[in-house]
């Protein structure tokens, strides 16, 4: 494989991971972070994009990819946890979400008065996802679409952007919010769950591979370089824009309150660039949202066409974007409301998972370990996400409470390591079982 041929697809991979989320958070994070913002930016990057990369990476070294680690469960949790990701990633919150963010930062702004929004949504989206559909029924030119063309063509805007933005904001850096002051690294890091990257590189993860392998690299340690390689590219320009976006934020804070990140990119870019300003976000946001999109949409059609042995690609790929068209017409505040109290009990699954997989070859019973630490993670992980909802759960809530690092929103931690533990524990007392039963079978003969 070519090395222009690694240089594309890590630029396919930032523009399927840069979508509406990695935009519209880093610069709430500079507004709130103030004179802490390095090590806020530091742990939303590990979240936001150490996290997503090291479970690309794992995917690649498994034979069998997601589907392995999840099955070393049990096959039922795979299926139930797989189909609940790629709902979420999917047609149930991330596209609609996405959909949204492109029709607020790219349509909106320009509508009179006396235009109705509802149907203006509408059009739009309706416009949007026919043309996602399009483009997702032919994923091998993915790489030549969002490769070869549209990302660098988004890198160039957002330079633009953010260069112009560094130039003429010299405002000073605010004292931090109280949720930055005292732990602001591990803010942030709760903070990068928001881009949902993570979840989605358990979906991106069949579309690098096969995007590899058509190059004609099926050995799995070559394949392993060439993702690692390929996810270092995504993974460096991702970090650029969210330090960049940030600091956009943090320099912004002195000037005004906000409603959410991409009311302050918009303020930062009509008072740096005044109309084209507007315009230029307007066109960065709906071209790194439709990339988005187009992304996961090709990683829906693949697993639940794979998943479905009598449906087809073309029909799943249909089915997303129609229920990602018919969702993004509720609204983006519904959307983001839902979304937080899911990402809070999945995300903490996803990392125990992937963690445990680089140690697989230590474990004699891989099964019971993984079993144990799910189990343990999940209940934590469950309450956490049901908090996050505001569901008061009384005594359990207390319990939760008194766990460490709960105050900053890290309660499941300890409760993985012990199932770990635990897990490692039974794994060894089971194999020595196994092993006196066949010394009491060889020496009865």
């Amino acid at each position: 494989m070519k090395r222009q041929d690694t240089l594309f697809i890590g630029f396919m991979l930032f523009s399927m991971f840069f979508g509406a989320g990695n935009l519209i958070f880093p610069p709430v994070l500079g507004i709130g972070a103030g004179t802490n913002f390095w090590p806020a930016i530091a742990g939303f990057i590990a979240t936001g994009v150490g996290l997503p990369l090291i479970v690309l990476i794992a995917i690649s070294i498994v034979e069998g990819g997601v589907q392995t680690i999840g099955n070393r469960v049990h096959p039922l949790f795979n299926t139930i946890f797989m189909v609940s990701i790629y709902l979420s990633i999917g047609p149930f919150l991330a596209i609609p979400r996405n959909a949204n963010v492109a029709y607020e930062m790219g349509v909106a702004p320009f509508l009179s008065d006396r235009i109705n929004p509802v149907l203006v949504l509408f059009v739009f989206t309706l416009l949007f996802f026919s043309l996602v559909y399009v483009v997702s029924l032919n994923p091998t030119k993915m790489e030549k679409y969002m490769g070869r063309w549209i990302t660098p063509v988004l890198l160039v805007t957002m330079i633009v952007l953010c260069v112009t933005s560094f130039v003429k904001l010299d405002a000073p850096l605010e004292n931090p919010s109280a949720q930055y002051e005292s732990a602001a690294f591990f803010t942030g890091f709760l903070e990068g769950y928001n881009t949902m990257d993570a979840l989605a590189a358990l979906a991106f993860g069949i579309v690098i591979l096969s995007a590899i392998q058509k190059r004609g690299i099926n050995d799995r340690k070559t394949l392993r370089n060439y993702t690692v390689k390929s996810s270092l590219i995504a993974g460096i320009l991702l970090s650029l824009v969210y330090i960049s976006l940030g600091l956009i934020g943090a320099k912004m804070a002195g000037s005004g309150s906000y409603e959410n990140g991409a009311a302050i990119l918009s303020a930062t870019a009509s008072s740096m660039l005044g109309q084209f300003g507007t315009i230029l976000l307007g066109f960065i946001f709906m071209l790194a949202c439709f990339t988005t999109v187009v992304g996961l949409t090709t990683a829906c059609g693949h697993y639940f066409s794979n998943l479905i042995p009598k449906s087809s690609y073309k029909g799943i790929v249909l089915a997303v974007t129609l229920t990602g068209f018919t969702l993004s017409n509720l609204g983006l505040a519904q959307i983001l409301k839902v979304s937080v109290p899911f990402l809070v009990t999945a995300y903490p699954l996803t990392i125990v998972l992937i963690t445990l997989t680089f140690f697989n070859r230590y474990f004699r019973n891989p099964k019971k370990v993984y079993g144990s630490a799910i189990l343990f993670t999940g209940i934590f992980a469950i309450i956490g996400g049901l908090t996050a909802a505001g569901v008061n759960l009384g005594p359990v809530q207390t319990l939760k409470e008194m766990l460490p690092l709960a105050s900053v929103g890290l309660e499941w931690v300890v409760p993985a390591i012990a199932g770990t533990l635990i897990g490692i524990f039974l794994s060894n007392v089971g194999n020595e079982k196994n092993t006196n039963k066949k010394l009491e079978t060889t020496h009865s003969y």
